[in-house]
């Protein structure tokens, strides 16, 4: 309990410290005015079977003092637990976020999103309940039958100490069914973050499913994970039952052994008549709460998983912050001799890869699929730390300046766009929020977002819906970018932001980039001719490494690995489907 207590502490963190510790001493203290009330019924039941009303009645009092002090307790413990849980499901929630934001993207690999949505949903109710719920059983099946045991050890030391064995017995117990339920609920919790991947693949792959006749094969991914889940959680109720039977065993044979020991001492005229009666009262109410042991303990143990994996989110390790930030002079960019490997991967990203941007310049990179190109952007923005080497942002190592400081200098436009929930304006400013309407509608003009805000009824105020859903790709597209550029920070960093975009929509974005030529530095990941053509720089890189570099006439004119490029994709760009036999497509 108290490992459990202190591991509590620690993911409450010291701002809740003071509450939690209040909490625990009024809960402490009501379980022992409820163990003194059952304690003052000895010397009251004892004086009335003695006929001694004028005895029993200080006694009665003190009992009713000691049941007044419970309730007053009770209920103030009650009150605390629940107001503790309800500003701990706020601040965990805030804590969680906060940390998680400060992590590499890295970390958000495999199947930790999927778990950190299970974690931010079922294992936040889990601990907001402890205080809430079960602190106040558990505390009490231990501080109130030791309370009793002190007082039975005053009446008959053999009795406390048959007691003193049953409590062992019991804690021993409970200690085994709670390393069984541990396993069984990290199974049943592996299960439900895989079910809940599945639900939400199955929701998000609807179009691709149905276009391609799929959705059985879906319904059945989705099928097997469900009934895994299923199966892992009856096993985790079938683990949990014989711990419960054997604690109810175990305290039924608790009592028995202790009435026969106190039917014993009275046969043998140790103990009288009147004392026997009033001490297995005091045993029954000793019994009682180590009848719940093995229930709290299955309660707690589910809780303790939840705040081991919320431990073990909080350990994770943020991109270190330095300990005396510099800030960049300008906004050139520098890689030198950079190597990166992904965690987990055989192979590496990249391998030695050395360029320089200069400022206000426009450089593309250019090479096949899986050359490493998207992860230069990505260790140019610091999502990750390179392996080796070292990247420079206005001649200072990205390593040695303030993340915020370094993330306000760049605006990053990604292929796959994201948009949060609510209108077209809440997503352009969030760049920017106290930016003025003249500097969004400049923003919306370059994107040519202004475009569609005039055709769309609602304007301004178009609900996108979650991820941007009520758009089209190229829409979408076209917030992202109005969004980068009403940041204005003199770096931009774009990555592929035209490949899945028609003609209209492609023309509208490199619109907006021909209109930052000259004025920002800017890294772009593209394909597609018309983009690389007004390159100051062409960087082609193949396996990590960097092959070839210069601009589009110096590589064309060298005949290589670039060159063989651009006539595939010149060759692609022409390509059409013909119609019957007589127009061939090429």
């Amino acid at each position: 309990m108290i490992t459990l207590i202190r591991q509590f502490l620690r993911v409450a963190g010291p701002r809740h410290r003071t509450a939690v510790l209040t909490h625990l001493s009024v809960l402490v203290a009501s379980c022992v005015a409820q163990g003194l009330t059952y304690v003052l019924l000895v010397p009251v039941l004892a004086s009335l079977l003695e006929g001694d009303t004028d005895g029993a009645r200080p006694w009665l009092l003190a009992m009713a003092g000691a049941v007044a002090a419970c309730w007053v307790l009770s209920y103030g413990q009650q009150r605390l637990g629940y107001s503790v849980g309800l500003r701990l499901l706020r601040t965990l929630h805030h804590r969680v976020g906060d940390h998680v934001s400060t992590l590499p993207v890295g970390w958000f690999a495999g199947d930790r999103v999927g778990r950190l949505g299970h974690l931010m949903s079922k294992g936040v109710v889990d601990v907001m309940g402890l205080p809430a719920h079960q602190l106040q059983a558990l505390v009490a099946s231990v501080v109130t039958p030791v309370t009793v045991l002190a007082v039975l050890a005053v009446y008959d030391a053999r009795l406390a100490a048959v007691g003193a064995v049953c409590v062992l017995a019991v804690l021993l117990l409970f200690q085994l069914g709670s390393a069984m339920i541990l396993r069984a609920d990290r199974r049943a919790d592996a299960s439900a973050v895989r079910a809940s991947a599945r639900v939400v693949e199955f929701a998000r792959n609807q179009p691709a499913l149905r276009a391609f006749g799929a959705t059985g094969q879906g319904g059945t991914r989705l099928d097997r994970a469900l009934t895994e889940q299923n199966r892992a959680d009856r096993r985790s109720v079938w683990t949990a039952l014989p711990p419960l039977v054997l604690n109810s065993w175990v305290v039924q044979a608790a009592f028995t052994i202790l009435l026969v020991v106190a039917a014993q001492l009275t046969v043998d005229g140790r103990l009288a008549a009147v004392e026997t009666v009033v001490l297995l009262v005091l045993v029954n109410r000793f019994i009682e709460p180590l009848g719940t042991v093995a229930e709290v303990g299955m309660t707690t143990r589910i809780t303790r998983n939840s705040l081991d994996r919320i431990e073990e989110v909080l350990a994770a390790r943020p991109l270190p912050e330095p300990a005396d930030p510099r800030t960049p002079r300008g906004a050139a960019i520098e890689l030198r001799d950079v190597g990166f490997t992904y965690p987990g991967a055989d192979t590496a990203a990249l391998d030695g890869v050395s360029l320089t941007v200069a400022e206000n310049t426009t450089t593309a990179l250019v090479g096949p699929s899986g050359s490493g190109k998207s992860t230069v952007i990505r260790l140019i923005s610091r999502f990750f730390d390179p392996d080796a080497g070292g990247i420079a942002v206005g001649g200072v190592d990205v390593r040695d300046v303030a993340v915020e400081e370094l993330m306000s200098r760049m605006s990053l436009v990604f292929q796959d766009v994201y948009l949060f929930e609510g209108t077209i304006r809440d997503n352009v400013v969030l760049a920017r929020p106290g930016a003025d309407g003249a500097a969004i509608a400049e923003a919306a003009r370059l994107a040519r977002l202004d475009e569609v805000v005039r055709r769309l009824p609602q304007g301004w105020d178009t609900v996108v819906g979650e991820g941007g859903a009520r758009l089209s790709g190229g829409e979408r597209q076209r917030v992202a970018l109005a969004r980068a550029l009403l940041k204005d920070a003199p770096i931009v960093l774009l990555d592929e932001a035209t490949a899945a975009l028609d003609a209209e929509n492609e023309s509208a974005v490199a619109g907006a980039l021909d209109s930052l030529r000259g004025q920002r530095t800017m890294v772009v990941i593209a394909h597609r001719p018309a983009t690389v053509l007004g390159a100051d720089q062409i960087v082609f890189l193949e396996r990590g490494r960097v092959v070839e570099r210069g601009t589009h006439e110096e590589l064309v004119a060298r005949g290589r690995r670039y060159a063989r490029f651009w006539e595939r994709r010149r060759a692609a760009s022409g390509w059409r489907i013909g119609a019957g036999t007589s127009g061939g497509g090429r």
